[in-house]
């Protein structure tokens, strides 16, 4: 079968609550927000990895031409993972690009970091 007319890949969005049930349970988080907004801030959970799935240029934000590349570098296809960016918007088209490139345990975090803190999770914030 022809890979233009298999089905649409579906998202699965959990809430942060279900985000973090399954981080501790064993599933990596995956921040693809940029590297200057996961140092002000990200999701305080052990092996936290930041890879951005765009990036802030003069032109606006551009796709990180990599994202799949250094994805796999650190992660397999069987891995079990959680992914957020700010709001939850980049979110959804990191996971689904993982989701076409055959991950199998991909979830994104609906509300993304914005979410997590504004249920009082921990977070994970550079010492002044």
């Amino acid at each position: 079968m022809d890979s233009q007319t298999s089905s649409p890949v579906e998202v699965q969005t959990v809430d942060v609550q279900g985000a973090k049930e399954l981080i501790t349970s064993g599933h990596r988080y995956l921040d693809v927000r940029t590297e200057e907004e996961f140092k002000k801030g990200h999701v305080d959970v052990e092996g936290a990895l930041n890879i951005p799935y765009m990036f802030n240029t003069p032109q606006g934000r551009v796709k990180n031409p990599k994202f799949m590349e250094q994805v796999l570098s650190v992660c397999n296809k069987e891995d079990h993972l959680v992914v957020g960016c700010q709001t939850g918007v980049r979110s959804v088209y990191a996971t689904t690009d993982l989701l076409n490139a055959d991950f199998k345990h991909v979830r994104n975090m609906g509300g993304g970091y914005v979410a997590w803190v504004e249920n009082g999770f921990a977070v994970k914030k550079p010492e002044h």
